[in-house]
């Protein structure tokens, strides 16, 4: 067997090449590094014409950052600074719960996260400075991450992966308010904000709040690509 091969979804942007604008499938080139550098293989997933049939290509799947969820999805109306892509969300639900039905190890990203939080039944809050009263998860001026401390739960996978606790970036205005069938297993102690959920009935299927990619601590991504392993082996044998 080779590498386990993850794939990565996508966005559709306006985006310059040379001296010409064009509308292309993008994603920072951390995701596929952080990827390469666990051991695994990534492909990129276009948000276009979305079939689940590329599920049977992969071993593992991570639901990248990007635009808010559409809050239509949870039965909300949305909040003026609301920023929503439905195409991508279509693409991404139907993937999410296909994976979901083939047991397939799934990692959720920031708004990955978010993601999985409304297809297990849950809601966010759609503007955390509303809620929290001040902007430190996505910040409005200084560096491009917030910074703040991640206190795992005991007995949870993420614990066994990232242990006690451990300082990550932030960069989020939205935030989970519901997590739905989703199990908490890791919050912000500065304002208990859920940082981390994921789904202990399942082998791998978990969800963080900031963007490991772009860190040097892989051990998430290490962790998704482990389990991916695992997969290819059952699925090959």
């Amino acid at each position: 067997m080779g590498r386990p091969v993850i794939g990565l979804t996508t966005y559709a942007e306006e985006t310059r090449f040379g001296l010409q604008d064009t509308f292309a499938a993008v994603l920072p080139l951390a995701y596929v590094h952080a990827v390469h550098a666990s051991g695994g293989r990534a492909v990129l997933i276009t948000p276009d014409d979305p079939d689940v049939d590329i599920l049977d290509r992969i071993d593992g799947i991570v639901f990248a950052g990007g635009s808010d969820v559409d809050p239509v999805l949870y039965g909300e109306t949305p909040h003026p600074t609301t920023s929503v892509k439905p195409e991508r969300d279509e693409a991404e639900m139907l993937l999410l719960r296909a994976a979901l039905e083939r047991n397939l190890p799934i990692l959720g990203i920031c708004r990955g996260l978010q993601l999985m939080v409304v297809a297990y039944g849950g809601r966010l809050h759609q503007h955390l400075p509303d809620v929290l009263g001040h902007t430190g998860h996505r910040p409005t001026s200084g560096p491009k991450f917030g910074e703040h401390p991640v206190r795992l739960a005991p007995g949870s996978m993420s614990h066994k992966i990232l242990g006690d606790e451990l300082i990550v970036n932030s960069f989020h205005h939205q935030g989970i308010a519901n997590p739905g069938r989703l199990v908490p297993a890791g919050w912000c102690p500065e304002d208990e904000l859920i940082e981390v959920a994921e789904d202990p009935g399942r082998n791998f299927v978990i969800g963080v709040q900031w963007h490991p990619e772009d860190t040097s601590d892989f051990r998430m991504f290490a962790a998704h690509v482990e389990a991916a392993a695992e997969h290819q082996y059952h699925v090959t044998k």
